[in-house]
């Protein structure tokens, strides 16, 4: 269906074209194609007569002259449906092969159909990070940036990773200048503060100083409410702050993933244990710091086992968070934020106490947290978005729609509600029996990308 009305909007300049065509040589009007009919037949073929009529009276008001078949119904079932959902299914599921296969075998099997062109591209770009992937883990390097010269779309910033791989392919050859563009390509593009902090780190390891202040002049203008943290990160990469505020700078944090409600919340005792310790003094400070900045997390925690400094609990403490280890990581940041070692500092780690708080689903701990600091704005958004996704989903789990659509609206309002969470908000008004709203907003995610999930929330809610 998502065909059709692609196909509608596609239409709608021709129109006066049409009708003139029409009138002038009504031999010469044109008739509807298999795809402009898909969604008349699949209204028809479920009995849904408003929205059948509301569609015919498009196709007729679009193709003047054209008199419908009467064997609509019969013809829809001419058309495929679990085969669709099959291929989709088979994309997720990384089966290029199959999903081929299948999409071969539905066209002999419903000769008038073809498969979209969502549908086309979205098996390309699965074929292509396939294959991307191959080539990265075989070390063919030219293979890999071919690839991603033939599919843009795997540079994508929410395929992150991806431009990384590819930087670093590009250094195996020996093509720095390349690595760089491609560095500075997320830095212009991606949105995710995390991100950035990641790429800037990894472009010093080939950059000129004067190339990373070029780098770091693209990004202010992006992140002004993150300027004290680049400030920060510049002075640490740059080699040019002191000792004192060398401290300030958090290793690579991971992006803060949406947790899911069903675990059962760990105890916080860690963050109230142990009295607090000396600000500085520890000699493993350096080589700890190295580690967290390249990403070696358990080399990270292996150096600084039993911290005798707030400054090097404090990178442990983010070591451990991106382990997976919340607890651990809870007791590093209360270190931190009872040394007081600046303003800054004890907000960023009240920021990783209230993540570490969220990993392991104790919501208002976190939210306490939160109501009580100062945070920079991406910061707040960060931890107030993941407080809304999990009230959110625990709100529906209770069956209290009403209280789910509320927090899922708050973080569409801040930018963050995700597709998964907008499908769950899609479900919320189908349990209220709001069926007219729930059909609009699967509809709509449908139209952005058809997938097995929208085809079931849009017949559900019909």
């Amino acid at each position: 269906m998502r065909t059709a009305l692609t196909r509608r909007a596609l239409t709608r300049p021709a129109l006066t074209l049409a009708l003139l065509l029409a009138l002038a040589a009504p031999g010469l009007a044109q008739a509807p194609t298999d795809q402009d009919l898909e969604a008349l037949r699949f209204y028809t073929g479920q009995g849904d007569e408003v929205s059948a009529e509301a569609e015919l009276r498009r196709l007729r008001s679009q193709f003047p002259g054209w008199t419908p078949p009467e064997n609509l119904a019969a013809q829809q079932a001419s058309q495929p449906s679990t085969e669709i959902d099959l291929i989709y299914r088979r994309i997720a599921d990384g089966d290029v092969a199959g999903a081929q296969r299948t999409i071969a075998e539905t066209r002999k099997s419903f000769p008038g159909w073809a498969p979209p062109t969502e549908m086309e591209q979205l098996l390309s770009i699965t074929e292509a990070q396939q294959g991307f992937d191959a080539a990265v883990a075989a070390g063919q390097a030219q293979q890999a940036i071919a690839i991603v010269r033939g599919t843009p779309a795997l540079l994508r910033c929410d395929r992150v990773n991806n431009a990384w791989k590819t930087a670093e392919m590009q250094v195996a050859l020996a093509d720095s200048g390349g690595a760089l563009a491609t560095y500075r390509g997320v830095l212009s593009a991606c949105t995710g503060f995390a991100e950035i902090v990641a790429t800037l780190e990894k472009a010093s390891a080939i950059a000129t100083p004067a190339q990373m202040q070029e780098l770091f002049a693209l990004v202010r203008p992006r992140f002004a409410s993150n300027a004290a943290a680049l400030d920060t990160l510049e002075a640490r990469l740059l080699g040019t702050a002191p000792a004192a505020a060398a401290s300030a700078a958090p290793p690579p944090r991971r992006a803060a993933a949406a947790a899911p409600a069903a675990p059962a919340p760990r105890a916080a005792a860690p963050a109230a244990s142990g009295g607090a310790l000396p600000r500085q003094g520890d000699g493993r400070l350096a080589a700890t710091r190295s580690a967290a900045q390249s990403g070696a997390w358990a080399e990270c925690l292996a150096r600084s086992a039993n911290p005798g400094s707030a400054e090097l609990a404090y990178e442990r403490a983010w070591c451990a968070y991106n382990l997976d280890r919340p607890a651990e990581a809870l007791a590093g940041f209360a270190q931190m934020e009872r040394a007081r070692l600046s303003p800054e500092l004890t907000r960023d780690a009240r920021f990783g106490m209230a993540l570490s708080y969220l990993d392991q689903n104790m919501t208002e701990n976190a939210a306490q947290i939160a109501a009580a600091t100062d945070f920079t704005r991406e910061q707040r958004l960060t931890i107030e978005s993941i407080i809304l996704n999990q009230r959110g989903v625990r709100a529906y789990e209770r069956k209290d729609y009403h209280r789910a659509i509320a927090f899922l609206d708050a973080m569409e309002e801040m930018g963050k509600l995700t597709r998964d969470l907008a499908i769950l908000r899609a479900y919320a008004y189908l349990n209220l029996d709001q069926r007219a709203e729930a059909h609009r907003q699967f509809e709509t995610l449908h139209r952005q990308l058809a997938t097995r999930e929208t085809r079931a929330g849009m017949a559900a809610s019909r």
